[in-house]
């Protein structure tokens, strides 16, 4: 079967790691495995840098990924908008040429 995919980059404050992974694992239908680690952002503009973040010259931050279907993306990132309102986080999504798993 050939399925539509995509991959769902979140990116977010680390201080919202948990909320952003509860309310993905409570949603129904349940989304598909994920996986997130720490992460750090560069740049030019990074509102609301701590004093350490400023001196390293990088903010830290969580990323989470899922590869989801199509069809159901948009009402996933309509979920995530609606129900896990959190500043500053940040997504794009990418086309998956390819997904399995090796047994």
């Amino acid at each position: 079967m050939d399925r539509d995919l995509r991959r769902l980059t979140l990116v977010y404050p680390v201080a919202a790691e948990d909320r952003v992974v509860d309310f993905l694992l409570d949603l129904a239908p349940p989304v598909p495995g994920f996986t997130s680690w720490r992460a750090e952002g560069h740049g030019a503009s990074f509102d609301g840098k701590s004093p350490r973040e400023k001196v390293r010259g990088c903010i830290e931050r969580n990323m989470l990924v899922m590869v989801i279907e199509r069809a159901r993306l948009a009402d996933l990132l309509a979920e995530v908008r609606a129900g896990c309102a959190i500043p500053d986080l940040a997504y794009w999504v990418e086309p998956v040429e390819s997904f399995g798993r090796f047994k």
